[in-house]
């Protein structure tokens, strides 16, 4: 496995989602901005949430040798949400993904999570840049972005049919 695939920082442990991990992907999907930002996943209930952790994560972890990763509060182990890369047929490198549950927003733990990830990415050397997708409206997710480097490079009309997608890329 890769650094990135697991690491701690000073208040989160963040790991590879496992089956364990269905009842807060399921929150996660059942949540508003979820739907709003990320799109519906057909997971509805603690079974789905386990298939999406199976054909998702965990296929894209034997794949490429990574993808999201639970984020959990390193003092009490609770799920506050997902951070990982995902690997996207239509972009060249990896694009950082994240979500976190509306009990984890605004404490930092998003800041925290990705500054973590993108320090073992570069350790890691292995790709030239990340990317990031966002809707133009997702504020929060712009702010983030921002605040660890990333910068806006165009609109992709054609991602997705359904939402407008901004592409944002961090040199690393």
């Amino acid at each position: 496995m890769s650094h990135y695939t697991h690491f701690d920082t000073e208040r989160l442990q963040v790991r590879p989602l496992t089956e364990q991990d269905a009842p807060g992907i399921l929150a996660l999907n059942l949540d508003p901005d979820w739907k709003k930002y990320i799109g519906d996943r057909g997971v509805f209930d603690l079974a789905s949430a386990r298939g999406y952790i199976k054909n998702g994560p965990a296929r894209m972890y034997r794949e490429f040798g990574f993808g999201v990763l639970a984020v959990r509060e390193a003092e009490t182990g609770e799920f506050l949400g997902t951070c990982g890369l995902l690997k996207r047929d239509n972009l060249a490198s990896p694009d950082i993904g994240f979500a976190f549950l509306p009990i984890a927003r605004g404490k930092g733990y998003a800041f925290e999570a990705c500054a973590g990830l993108l320090h073992s990415v570069r350790q890691q050397a292995q790709w030239p840049h990340i990317e990031a997708l966002v809707t133009p409206e997702n504020a929060a997710s712009i702010a983030l972005l921002k605040k660890l480097g990333f910068q806006y490079l165009k609109n992709l009309p054609d991602f997705d049919p359904n939402k407008d997608t901004d592409l944002y890329r961090l040199t690393l």
